[in-house]
């Protein structure tokens, strides 16, 4: 059964062996939200969902006790969506099938990496991703048109598309309707929002809500962060072992803005610690 935090906290979960797995899986470590890949996450190539895997995820989740709308689908690692020629079109191609994968399985939202503009500049590898999506939802059809794309920001490496609030806000205004936001802590520290402290938690969701608006925020990744402030370094650390810690997370997950939202802890698996013991890390901030 889910951990009775109050939240709705999980983690990224495997689908081996069928994706019916993954509710299983998510509940023998007492998640109450959880993300997926719906597919390999490292290859182009995606077998159709069987209909009755699909219906068995979706029975095994109704009484599992996870609301339904804590889960995502994640893009696999492949696609660049700001991208230009073939591998852009595959890359299309690839959202499309998500959508109907995710629609399939009747999982709310898809979580996207926004991708490299590949020198073409920041303004084109936005028209891009938002051409992307509105071509994506166009093939997908009915069988997405329940899915929210989340768009996820990106920790400011260069020549990558998302890194700040304010890019999000202008991909969110091209894409028009169904996209809302994901927000990664590690990367947002990463990018230059500081989350050490309270006071600087309550400043970054205050430039959050100012840019972007905290009622488009509709799921978190809290991860911590082996890279220092600003370091544009993508790598996930054990919650309260990195460069964020404990003092800011707490403060994190504690306010009001978050405290409601789905979070999925996106944490390394290594000889210090496993989920489980990130789980407790996670109660230790919550109180």
């Amino acid at each position: 059964m889910p951990v009775n935090s109050g939240y709705k906290v999980g983690f990224h979960v495997s689908i081996k062996g069928g994706i019916s797995n993954a509710v299983d899986n998510a509940m023998s470590i007492g998640c109450s939200a959880f993300q997926i890949f719906s597919r390999s996450p490292r290859g182009w190539q995606a077998k159709p969902l069987a209909p009755a895997e699909a219906s068995l995820f979706q029975e095994k989740l109704a009484t599992s006790g996870i609301d339904r709308n804590a889960t995502l689908v994640h893009m696999p690692y492949l696609p660049n969506l700001s991208g230009q020629g073939d591998l852009y079109k595959k890359s299309v191609e690839t959202l499309a099938g998500e959508l109907v994968r995710a629609g399939e399985l009747g999982i709310p939202y898809l979580v996207i990496h926004l991708g490299s503009h590949l020198g073409k500049g920041v303004d084109e590898g936005m028209r891009q991703l938002a051409s992307a999506i509105a071509t994506a939802r166009d093939v997908a059809k009915k069988k997405g048109e329940n899915v929210m794309i989340l768009l996820e920001n990106n920790a400011g490496q260069n020549p990558r598309v998302g890194g700040n609030f304010e890019e999000i806000r202008k991909i969110l205004d091209m894409v028009g309707v169904n996209a809302d936001v994901c927000l990664d802590t590690c990367h947002a520290f990463a990018s230059g929002y500081d989350l050490r402290t309270a006071r600087n938690v309550e400043k970054t969701l205050d430039a959050f809500d100012a840019a972007v608006g905290l009622e488009d925020l509709k799921f978190v990744h809290l991860n911590d962060s082996k890279g220092a402030l600003g370091a544009s370094l993508d790598r996930h650390e054990h919650l309260g072992l990195g460069k964020i810690g404990k003092a800011g997370l707490s403060a994190f997950v504690r306010h009001k803005a978050i405290a409601k939202l789905p979070i999925v802890l996106e944490t390394p698996i290594d000889e210090r610690r496993d989920d489980m013991g990130n789980m407790k890390a996670f109660l230790e901030l919550v109180g």
